[in-house]
């Protein structure tokens, strides 16, 4: 954990908690869920959009960074699954985004889920829960989600969780200089938007939308 993240962590800092919604568990992670992951990541259409290594060291180092983070400050990104069966589906939780992100300080929203699970409102239904999760546990005023430009599945999620935007473009300082995929759009909720949206959302989109 790098020192701008030491600083701002602690304002925030909580118990280790699981997050519920009507038919996802939002939990620990488990040693059960690094092949599943590893899976989900080494995915073409999961990636598309994302540029990180796909290398099964590369998914287990996430899984512990944020297991780490989740026993550190109570939050981070946690693994996800569903109630009625226990089949882990993917991950959703927030972070402080790395240096020099131009952002910060900010606290991002994110998801990631296994393409068999799409377009069953799984990813709109998590980000809602973290996003409350955010504003109401956590007393963060506001929530940041961008997207590589050409994203139109996740951009859609963050319209239905009641995020305004897209802001605006800016080259993402984590992309490698040469990708495709540095150009992001910015995405925004306060926690007054968010907290009318929650109240009044309209049903979801067509399920061909979700990722």
């Amino acid at each position: 954990m790098n020192d701008r993240r030491r600083k701002d962590m602690p304002l925030f800092s909580r118990p280790p908690q699981d997050l519920q919604t009507d038919r996802l568990l939002l939990r620990q992670w488990r040693e059960s869920d690094r092949e599943p992951w590893a899976a989900l990541c080494a995915d073409p259409q999961v990636m598309a959009f994302l540029s990180s290594d796909r290398d099964r060291a590369t998914s287990n180092s996430a899984i512990d960074r944020w297991q780490a983070r989740l026993d550190e400050q109570g939050w981070s990104f946690w693994a996800v699954e569903v109630k009625e069966t226990g089949t882990f589906v993917g991950m959703a939780g927030l972070q402080v985004p790395a240096p020099p992100h131009p952002c910060l300080p900010c606290i991002e929203i994110g998801w990631r889920l296994a393409r068999r699970y799409w377009g069953q409102g799984f990813a709109t239904e998590a980000a809602m829960r973290v996003l409350c999760f955010a504003f109401e546990e956590l007393h963060v005023e506001e929530v940041i989600a961008s997207t590589a430009v050409g994203n139109t599945r996740s951009s859609a999620v963050m319209r239905r969780i009641g995020m305004v935007g897209p802001e605006a473009r800016f080259i993402h300082p984590g992309v490698p200089e040469g990708s495709s995929l540095r150009q992001h759009v910015l995405f925004r909720a306060s926690r007054a938007s968010a907290m009318s949206h929650a109240a009044s959302r309209a049903p979801l989109a067509a399920p061909h939308e979700e990722r």
